[in-house]
């Protein structure tokens, strides 16, 4: 038996995927027990892809999709629409799936596992988060026996090399920016990454893997690294810290009930954490289990070779499951915990402030924090007279209870600026 694959795209990663399918079409045969063949693939410009043979370019994704001899469809296209009809034309037409589309699984991951349960197929999508690093599979099968506490990674690599070359050159971060973007690692419009909505996305998917709960991109806290400065870099080495921007999922106890926090934003870590030494366009995911302890992952998160790696690995898979008429895990959402709202968040602030130098300021300083019940671990002054600058580090507290204490700084007669504020982790 002959298993027929259609792809959906001819990017970067799908270029690769049909590139490595090609060349190593013996040894995925021999992995799966029967061979692979390629039913066509979907483009808008055939013209532009030269290296695939013309007889299996297609413009008409939806009858490539639709096809009764298609058994997978591989859909790299990216976005929302149309890969989502798309994929429910080809679920609902008995195919199963593989997908590297984080935005539209973040978006909609519920609606097309259901479809993907009525109808008896596969929907695996290891390429979605982190690139070749196995860690989805990791976490909804090799973890599912275990309790996970927590969840937290370096996930975009365009913001870690940013983040890499400010701490390593004391660069701005426009400088560091536009150096990512001549090496290819930043798009040409870089917000999706720089903003935090990349990493937001798949942070959803983690969380929603990791604590049995339907997480959406709407449900993550989200900050970009665009207010980072090289000021609160030389701040962080000043402590034994590196900013990096991380993808946080946890989970949380009361007294009532467990729910689960999930964030995305920079924040200050201790040089002697196992995240702090990614760097470059690596990323590396952390996982803290009740049985299994700490765990950590560690990769090419992005580009085309790797992500298409996942993407194959995904399909030998599927291809097992489709020829012994057998399904792979699908979505576990029976915990079904409440979501955290940020300010219920417990964690820590650095704050900066430029003060004026003169008696009683850290007192009234000390009071601010009093009153809304946050505790000071460090404090220190950098310069005097118009160059008094007043650091602090606050012991964990819920984030609402931080936000009030540096709006209430900021309404102090002798603080001229709250210079800087960034979250602290790591360190609990």
């Amino acid at each position: 038996m002959t298993l027929k694959v259609a792809v959906l795209g001819c990017g970067v990663v799908g270029s690769e995927v049909i590139r490595l399918f090609q060349q190593h079409s013996a040894e995925l045969a021999a992995r799966i027990g029967a061979p692979l063949e390629l039913a066509g693939v979907a483009v808008r410009r055939p013209k532009r892809h030269p290296d695939v043979p013309p007889d299996l370019l297609t413009t008409d994704a939806v009858e490539l999709v639709s096809r009764a001899d298609v058994d997978v469809v591989v859909e790299v296209i990216g976005g929302i629409e149309p890969a989502r009809s798309l994929i429910l034309t080809a679920i609902k037409g008995g195919k199963s799936v593989v997908t590297a589309n984080k935005a539209l699984l973040a978006e909609d991951g519920a609606a097309l596992h259901a479809a993907a349960r009525d109808a008896g197929v596969d929907l695996y999508y290891e390429a979605s988060v982190a690139g070749a690093i196995p860690l989805l599979r990791p976490l909804r099968e090799s973890l599912a026996g275990d309790r996970l506490r927590r969840v937290v990674g370096i996930v975009n690599g365009t913001t870690n090399y940013i983040l890499s070359r400010m701490d390593e050159t004391g660069a701005g971060f426009s400088e560091a920016l536009d150096e990512a973007s001549a090496l290819g690692y930043a798009e040409a419009d870089p917000s999706a990454d720089v903003d935090g909505f990349d990493a937001a996305a798949k942070a959803a998917i983690l969380a929603s893997l990791a604590f049995h709960t339907r997480v959406t991109a709407a449900d993550v806290y989200r900050e970009g690294i665009a207010d980072v400065t090289a000021a609160d870099v030389a701040s962080a080495k000043a402590i034994g810290c590196t900013v990096k921007l991380l993808a946080i999922c946890e989970r949380t106890s009361t007294v009532d009930t467990d729910a689960v926090s999930v964030r995305v934003h920079p924040a200050m870590i201790p040089r002697t954490h196992p995240l702090a030494g990614v760097s470059d366009a690596f990323n590396a995911v952390f996982v803290e289990a009740h049985a299994a302890g700490e765990l950590m992952f560690y990769g090419r998160g992005a580009g085309g070779a790797p992500t298409a790696s996942a993407v194959l690995g995904d399909l030998v898979a599927v291809a097992r499951n489709r020829l012994a008429g057998t399904q792979g895990p699908g979505e576990s959402a029976y915990a079904d915990l409440r979501i955290q709202p940020m300010g219920e968040t417990n964690t820590s602030y650095h704050i900066s402030m430029d003060v004026a130098d003169r008696a009683g300021v850290l007192a009234a300083v000390a009071t601010a924090f009093a009153v809304h019940d946050v505790s000071i671990s460090t404090v220190r002054q950098e310069g005097r007279g118009d160059d008094a600058t007043l650091v602090i580090v606050t012991h964990v507290a819920p984030d609402s209870a931080l936000s009030s204490t540096v709006e209430d700084l900021r309404g102090l007669d002798f603080v001229r600026a709250v210079t800087s504020v960034m979250r602290v982790e790591g360190e609990r």
